[in-house]
């Protein structure tokens, strides 16, 4: 069956948009997707005709957005194949997951001389709070290093495992080079040799591929609304239910209590006991959207088609001379960096900007994996549903326009 590029288009109002005369195309959407017009009428619905806040009000309205926000929960539950809603926690997205991770069961689980383990292409958001956890206990962090193509090494990865590992933080889909770790292989190397949590980064795979966290075992998972389609500023955190029972919570307020004195304060249950003060109602309701929106296309069909513009668009920008692609690894989402003899890769993104052509351009919250990969930063073109063929052949023009006029 072929791809209805032309149906999903006119779902994206943005492809759309002018600049002058002519569309900006949009290739930039590792950092966040476009949005279909289903979910900015299902935010506009909230704010303009359902606007009441959750939990709690036994009023109409209320009941309605409560009804709408929890509806969010079990498509989540659904969408990655967890046990329960209990294990689905709104956050305000990965690096909100990730931290509240750190703060709640590393805080409490680690101590000094016990051992984290990342990779060298994780994000800042896979990182930092790792680093300043290990500030607090004594903890190492240990970083399992990749190959010049960008895959892990996987020989390596494992000889770091350990008994004093206690957790493993992994991203599942690398933002940078576009690589698709073997995260089920790790996860069961993880489990054969040490005790350790495994925490999977999964921002960049959840609206490209089918994730199952009961298939990959994870312990936790960690993504956003944003990188699939929904809004901004909202997120999950899955968790299997026992690890999450386990854990304080992390901010205090309202509605994650169950009694509150002020000589004492009982939890909320899950998933509520995470989840303090009011949160991003239209956000989630939005979300909602978007994974109809992902499940009518058909993960599949999605990724499927994603990876024919992977390889028609690497095979048209190899023929610019001097570029140089960052990161081949043998299994690649639809994310392209590079870099052009002669340019630097700001200097890039700004004049592709003049022909209407939006890309990224920097270290893209990795600076430990520009460094290993030997380049300031890079150029970055990401691809997604709404693009098409033609838009990538003029993306090949301007870049190879450039080249010749500023290389």
């Amino acid at each position: 069956m072929s791809f209805p590029i032309e149906e999903i288009r006119a779902d994206f109002p943005q492809v759309s948009t002018k600049h002058g005369d002519s569309p900006i195309l949009y290739f930039d959407s590792a950092a966040t997707t476009l949005k279909p017009k289903c979910v900015t009428d299902l935010t506009d619905k909230y704010y303009l005709n359902e606007c009441s806040n959750v939990h709690r009000g036994i009023h109409t309205l209320s009941e309605v957005s409560t009804d709408r926000y929890e509806k969010t929960r079990d498509l989540i539950q659904n969408f990655i194949k967890a046990k329960s809603r209990e294990e689905i926690i709104f956050t305000k997205g990965t690096t909100d997951s990730i931290n509240l991770i750190a703060q709640s069961y590393g805080s409490k689980n680690i101590k000094k001389g016990d051992e984290i383990i990342i990779t060298e292409m994780e994000h800042h958001s896979n990182i930092v709070p790792w680093q300043m956890l290990c500030e607090r206990t004594g903890a190492v962090l240990k970083v399992a290093p990749i190959d010049d193509n960008g895959d892990i090494i996987l020989e390596d990865f494992n000889a770091l495992l350990s008994n004093t590992t206690k957790i493993v933080s992994v991203v599942y889909v690398s933002n940078s080079l576009g690589t698709i770790n073997p995260i089920k292989e790790m996860i069961d190397s993880t489990r054969k040799k040490t005790g350790a949590i495994f925490i999977v980064d999964a921002a960049q795979a959840v609206a490209h591929m089918k994730v199952d966290v009961q298939e990959l075992d994870c312990d936790f998972m960690a993504f956003s609304a944003h990188k699939m389609f929904g809004p901004t500023g909202v997120g999950a955190l899955y968790g299997k239910q026992v690890l999450l029972d386990s854990m304080p919570p992390v901010n205090g307020g309202g509605d994650m209590i169950e009694t509150v004195t002020f000589e004492k304060t009982t939890y909320n249950t899950l998933p509520y006991k995470f989840e303090a003060g009011t949160p991003n109602i239209a956000g989630v309701i939005g979300w909602a959207s978007a994974m109809e929106y992902i499940n009518k296309v058909g993960l599949e069909r999605i990724s499927t088609y994603e990876n024919e513009l992977l390889i028609y668009a690497t095979e048209k920008l190899k023929l610019i001379p001097g570029l140089k692609v960052i990161g081949e690894a043998k299994k690649k989402a639809s994310v392209i960096s590079f870099t052009i003899e002669g340019l630097h890769p700001h200097d890039i993104a700004t004049l592709a900007n003049k022909y209407n052509i939006a890309i990224r351009t920097g270290h893209h919250c990795t600076q430990p994996l520009m460094r290993r990969m030997n380049v300031p930063a890079t150029a970055r073109a990401s691809f997604s549903i709404y693009n098409n063929k033609e838009e990538i052949d003029k993306l090949f023009e301007s870049l190879n326009k450039i080249k010749t006029l500023f290389g």
